[in-house]
């Protein structure tokens, strides 16, 4: 998709329609808001800078909802709502091996004791075996390192699903 295509389809949604969309790609709604009242937008690249925009910071509060969110990495995601459809998705490339499904189990726990929240990052386009190495390679960091990289990845995460949106 090119950044400069007219994103007509977001501008004619009614704003609840739009506002439940926005909190599919980033579930804070402060975010959603801000960005749906800001409509019409000229193009794609509009929508991202509103979208950057309207989080430059996210409270604790809000990445613990943001979070909340996300299935951990390797369950399948229940139910039928936009963002489990986003999330099945995204986690396409982690498959049906058990052994896999077993370490990426015993990591996200690990995770979530070391941080006391679920384990994240943006898995489109990986497989399971590269998001299991990610998640190892993040168990050293410090707390507060790594909420800023949760942080960044929700926004990857937000700006694909954002694309998603745009294209309809």
């Amino acid at each position: 998709m090119s950044t400069t295509t007219r994103p007509d389809r977001l501008n004619g949604l009614p704003r609840a329609e739009l506002v439940e969309q926005l909190l599919a790609c980033l579930d804070i709604p402060r975010w959603a808001a801000d960005i749906a009242d800001q409509r019409p937008f000229a193009d794609a690249d509009a929508v991202y800078r509103a979208a950057d925009a309207a989080a430059p910071a996210l409270t604790r509060e809000e990445l613990d909802q943001a979070l909340a969110a996300h299935p951990r990495i390797g369950d399948r995601p229940q139910g039928t709502g936009t963002s489990a459809n986003f999330s099945r998705n995204e986690q396409a490339g982690v498959g049906d091996d058990a052994e896999l499904a077993r370490a990426l189990r015993e990591g996200n726990e690990a995770y979530e004791r070391r941080f006391g929240h679920v384990y994240l990052v943006c898995a489109s386009g990986r497989s399971g075996a590269e998001l299991l190495e990610i998640l190892h390679s993040r168990l050293d960091n410090e707390p507060e390192t790594e909420l800023r990289i949760v942080e960044d990845e929700l926004r990857k995460i937000a700006r694909l699903r954002l694309a998603k949106v745009i294209e309809g």
